[in-house]
């Protein structure tokens, strides 16, 4: 199997051998683009995207992954300075009469960040769909969801026959953001199984502060997952490299992770197997970390192993 990764630091894992299935990631940096003059910035987005995944097939993957929210032109025309007055995460109904109320200002430009919300019939997902039924190579796309009372972070596993087979809603938001604090938080973990040209794997998912609550892993893997793709956006520093590290052992599970090169983010788009002991004693589990640079990088899976390693540890 293959799953990649696309348009910003992103992940690809294939998966490949006729008695052994082999499962290689690739994963790609891709900094926010600069809105091209006679190109709205989402044509830019989609065009970008696809750029990547074409580079992906070219070099076998099975999914293509992108980094969170690639889909929203622009995460930062929110002042963040409110954060510091408006504890918007304690809801209206929780305000005093003698309480800091939100401006017009604010209230529009939250406005303009959930009008970036999209639907299911979407052109940009069935483009999506498209081009992933056209590659044959499933596609891990991350979009803002449009839903009832506020916009979802979802990410949509579409597979290599164009069909949609898992959404997911992250539901650990950041309400420390004021951002995303308006946005609807999901309510489950769902685990889809994943037809590739080499075979199903489980594949379920996580988004970003997920990754901070053993929970969110933990729920995937008893749900069967094999393999958690993780789009991302936030500086990954050590301790969060080692959190991954850690829910891929714990839970053994492969994790694949995607993130935007600077300047949204520091890159190092990452992957680990669950593999912490051999009979030869203690390895390194790490299977690839890319740099800061953007670019589209292969980790390799070899899922025969893990599956063995898992029934022989559990």
């Amino acid at each position: 199997m293959t799953f990649s990764h696309s348009s910003s630091p992103g992940l690809m894992i294939y998966v490949q051998g006729k008695d052994r299935a082999r499962c290689r990631c690739v994963l790609g940096y891709y900094r926010w683009l600069t809105v091209v003059p006679l190109w709205s910035p989402q044509e830019d987005l989609l065009a970008k995207g696809e750029a990547y995944c074409r580079r992906a097939n070219a070099l076998g993957a099975d999914i293509a992954l992108f980094p969170e929210l690639w889909y929203v032109s622009d995460h930062h025309f929110v002042e963040r300075s409110w954060s510091h007055d408006y504890e918007l995460w304690r809801g209206k109904h929780l305000w005093g009469e003698s309480e800091w109320q939100p401006g017009q200002e604010f209230a529009e430009q939250i406005g303009r960040w959930h009008a970036q919300a999209i639907g299911g019939d979407d052109p940009y997902l069935l483009h999506f769909q498209s081009l992933a039924q056209e590659l044959r190579m499933a596609i891990a796309l991350t979009y803002l969801e449009r839903w009832p009372g506020g916009p979802r972070d979802t990410v949509s596993l579409i597979d290599r026959h164009g069909e949609i087979v898992l959404t997911y809603a992250k539901v650990h938001t950041c309400n420390f953001d004021p951002v995303e604090a308006t946005c609807t938080p999901g309510d489950s973990f769902p685990v889809c199984t994943l037809d590739t040209a080499h075979g199903p794997v489980k594949v379920g998912a996580m988004i970003c502060y997920d990754r901070e609550f053993p929970e969110s892993a933990r729920m995937l893997m008893l749900g069967g997952a094999e393999l958690i793709l993780v789009p991302n956006v936030c500086d990954m520093e050590l301790n969060f490299i080692a959190q991954v590290r850690t829910r891929a052992i714990e839970n053994m599970v492969a994790i694949a992770l995607a993130n935007y090169a600077p300047p949204d983010a520091n890159g190092h788009s990452i992957a680990f197997d669950p593999i912490a002991f051999t009979e030869h004693g203690s390895r390194d589990s790490l299977v690839v970390e890319a740099g800061e640079q953007e670019g589209v990088y292969l980790a390799s899976f070899d899922l025969e192993v893990i599956r063995e390693y898992r029934a022989r540890e559990s």
